[in-house]
């Protein structure tokens, strides 16, 4: 069995720092290059992994613009390189149509929305995606995805819900945003601390917990160790470039 490959492109919450990106994570198996999220900064970054023609699918977690604020120009990327003859087909792009963005994937012939929901059982190539529903301001969700006996699983933008223990369960890999420290529990709706981030992991069973979305104040190095309070396994922050094997 070949292995899935997940670089980080992007990881800030927000908005990017400097030479940086907000969320955006690519996946690669047998052949299939795959961008989870596509937020600011994201397409830039993305071209040091691989060239844009060579993009199959993006999948969406939401439509706020830390998550797709580069997808219009990605899309104009599409249309040159289909009229250069570099790219053959169109890009697909998968996020929920529970409001009028969903309008927005489709692009003349080169982009084409499609439509994802809690039900929802993408399959691209080996890998197998399923939807869970977040809490958060806006329709978002978190994404599983599982490639024969192994598993990855992202968790968007949310505040606390148990069924985050159920999308994690056992997950070799869970991607897990962590916009706050604990001290601001309960404090900013539609997001994580980093010990919440730590308990969905400890109890989900999970191998290796990966911090992302993070805040642009603070020590980033007090999230792992608030989150280490409650998960004892392998804890690391994302960074730009970091990739895992799965």
């Amino acid at each position: 069995m070949n292995d899935c490959k997940i670089t980080t492109i992007g990881w800030w919450g927000a908005y990017p720092s400097a030479g940086e990106a907000t969320s955006g994570y690519l996946l690669q198996s047998e052949g299939l290059n795959i961008l989870v999220d596509c937020g600011s900064g994201v397409l830039s970054h993305l071209q040091n992994y691989i060239e844009l023609q060579n993009l199959d699918a993006v999948v969406l977690s939401h439509y706020h613009w830390d998550h797709v604020a580069d997808i219009g120009c990605l899309q104009y990327a599409a249309r040159i390189l289909m009229d250069l003859g570099e790219r053959n087909k169109p890009l697909k792009i998968y996020g929920h149509a529970e409001d009028d963005n969903f309008g927005g994937l489709n692009y003349l012939q080169y982009s084409r929305g499609c439509a994802i929901e809690p039900r929802t059982v993408l399959e691209l190539g080996a890998l197998r995606f399923t939807f869970s529903r977040n809490i958060h301001p806006d329709p978002c969700f978190s994404i599983r995805i599982v490639q024969a006996d192994r598993c990855m699983v992202y968790i968007a933008d949310t505040s606390w819900t148990d069924d985050l223990v159920s999308v994690a369960q056992n997950a070799d890999l869970l991607i897990c945003e962590s916009s706050l420290y604990d001290e601001y529990l309960g404090r900013i709706p539609g997001h994580l601390t980093s010990g919440e981030a730590g308990e969905i992991a400890a109890r989900a069973g999970v191998k290796h917990l990966v911090l992302t979305h993070l805040p642009h104040f603070g020590n980033h190095e007090l999230l792992l160790e608030q989150a280490g309070k409650k998960f004892t396994g392998k804890i690391e922050l994302a960074t730009t470039g970091k990739a895992w094997l799965l």
